[in-house]
């Protein structure tokens, strides 16, 4: 299942008040698991752009190797 923003923003809200809640904590599954989820999602979300940051500046970088090596042959 893939979840958008709102309703991950939503999981961790409501998270956020089992975990306030304390011992009155309601069934289900604990609230610290889901935090720990919840961090998991931030973390690979900051990986992936990191990732498309580099992929972005090689393709540029591959783009001037091709324009100077275009010039090299014609010359």
């Amino acid at each position: 299942m893939i979840l958008d923003a709102n309703q991950i923003a939503s999981i961790r809200q409501n998270n956020d008040e089992e975990l306030r809640g304390g011992s009155r904590a309601t069934h289900g599954y604990p609230a610290h698991t889901i935090q720990n989820l919840l961090h998991t999602i931030e973390a690979l979300k900051k990986e992936k752009r990191k990732w498309k940051k580099l992929a972005q500046s090689r393709g540029k970088l591959l783009e001037e190797i091709g324009a100077l090596a275009s010039q090299v042959n014609h010359d």
